[in-house]
């Protein structure tokens, strides 16, 4: 391993770790060059206020522009903001959109919001058939 690669790791460890402020700055850099898992991690450190002071709109943009190159857990985590009214507006139909798009790439949690989403015709029109695909997919993503 070496350069981005091994500062990704890096970043990676001390996150896990719950060493905050260290992967912000190992992070950071990879997340301003494009690098969509670091952008996924400064966005949730950003949302929370880990290891920096919370900043929902260093969270939104972070988190967009992982999702925006389809890292799964970032579409997901976009789709959370908007479904739950964190750091941005609610709107369910635009949280519908990117929990789409990561139940599409086999993210269980995304199938099973998006089910939901179906079943209560919340941000889509109430669909009971594909309310019960997308929670049949969860299901099979999670057995």
């Amino acid at each position: 391993m070496s350069g981005p690669d091994m500062e990704m790791a890096s970043g990676i460890a001390a996150f896990e770790a719950k060493e905050f402020a260290r992967a912000m700055q190992l992070l950071q850099p990879l997340a301003e060059r494009g690098v969509p898992e670091a952008q996924y991690r400064v966005a949730i450190m950003a949302q929370v206020g880990l290891g920096v002071v919370k900043n929902c709109a260093n969270a939104v943009k972070w988190m967009r522009a992982a999702a925006e190159q389809g890292y799964a857990l970032a579409e997901h985590g976009l789709g959370f903001m908007y479904f739950q009214g964190e750091c941005t507006r609610a709107d369910a139909a635009e949280a519908a959109r990117w929990f789409r798009k990561a139940a599409e790439q086999g993210l269980a949690g995304s199938q099973s919001m998006l089910a939901t989403m179906y079943e209560k015709g919340l941000g889509v029109g109430a669909d009971p058939a594909e309310a019960a695909k997308w929670r049949a997919a969860a299901e099979r993503a999670t057995s």
